[in-house]
């Protein structure tokens, strides 16, 4: 096995097909997502997202140290990340509205199954994978602030996150459908006026 990943040494393929670098992490992430969909997240091993890559389990060790890492990698580069793209409607209640939509989307594209282990093995990831959504309604209390809807976005934690923590305990635990209802009244009913409220304490 070659370091850059071919399934055969270094010494048997020519430069010009070698894959390194981007190429190759992209593929990897490829081989990952495809695996996940076609096995799930339970069954999904190192050793079965090599095979399908045709390299060696080492070369995905080198750069994820475990299969949440991997997966969540892969998810970020098939689904994309809300932080890369954090709404903007031009209003506080439209940019979060459409934050919990966002959320919503990539838990439905990812599937339960899916978010259910990432959370079992929520251990193994970076603490950064926690801490995304914070700095999302944290940019979105900032424009709020800019735009003079609220005089400060320097808010407690909790209170910053409260809708994305509620929708994601939406999520994680109700087996009914999530419905535009539920993520108004999570807005409407709980962020909008503690915000409000601690805004202007």
């Amino acid at each position: 096995m070659g370091d850059d990943g071919s399934g055969t040494s270094s010494g048997g393929r020519t430069a010009a097909t070698r894959r390194r670098g981007a190429e190759l992490e992209a593929e990897l992430l490829d081989a990952a997502w495809a695996e996940l969909a076609e096995v799930g997240y339970a069954r999904l091993t190192m050793e079965g997202v090599a095979a399908r890559a045709h390299t060696g389990k080492q070369v995905l060790y080198r750069r994820w140290p475990n299969r949440a890492a991997l997966v969540v990698a892969a998810m970020r580069d098939n689904v994309g990340s809300i932080a890369d793209r954090v709404p903007d409607t031009g209003g506080l209640r439209g940019d979060v509205l459409a934050v919990l939509a966002a959320m919503v989307d990539r838990q439905r594209s990812i599937g339960n199954n899916t978010l259910h282990g990432l959370m079992a093995e929520a251990a193994d990831l970076d603490t950064h994978a926690f801490t995304i959504m914070g700095d999302v309604m944290a940019s979105v209390l900032r424009r709020a602030a800019a735009r003079g809807e609220i005089p400060t976005a320097e808010l407690p934690p909790r209170v910053t996150t409260v809708a994305v923590d509620l929708l994601r305990n939406e999520l994680l635990f109700t087996r009914e459908p999530l419905t535009d209802r539920t993520l108004t009244e999570i807005v409407d009913d709980v962020f909008l006026p503690l915000v409000r409220g601690e805004a202007h304490t």
